[in-house]
């Protein structure tokens, strides 16, 4: 399972990544997750199972869901993000996989 995650640069999303990860390894879930910046998108996007933007970037939402309508596109809960709950993150891309 790949999960996208979407931010402006791609680098303020690699903490809640590793947060996300150490989740994941908690579960005993084996996943693919990673950060790129949005203008990158169409490179990572094909590869993602679901795709989380970052609260920076939420403006991007309609044109992310255009382009892949046949894939969860989500915003990343503000509160969430700010204080980089990575368990909290990673329970909802699961759960917009129907996991």
């Amino acid at each position: 399972m790949n999960i996208l995650l979407v931010c402006a640069a791609g680098m303020s999303t690699s903490l809640l990544v590793n947060r996300m990860n150490d989740a994941a390894k908690e579960k005993g879930l084996e996943l693919h997750i990673e950060a790129h910046p949005v203008g990158s998108i169409k490179e990572y996007g094909d590869a993602a199972d679901v795709i989380l933007l970052g609260p920076q970037v939420r403006f991007e939402l309609k044109n992310v869901t255009k382009m892949y309508p046949n894939k969860p596109v989500e915003v990343i809960q503000m509160q969430d993000y700010g204080m980089m709950n990575g368990a909290k993150v990673l329970e909802r891309a699961l759960t917009l996989l129907g996991k």
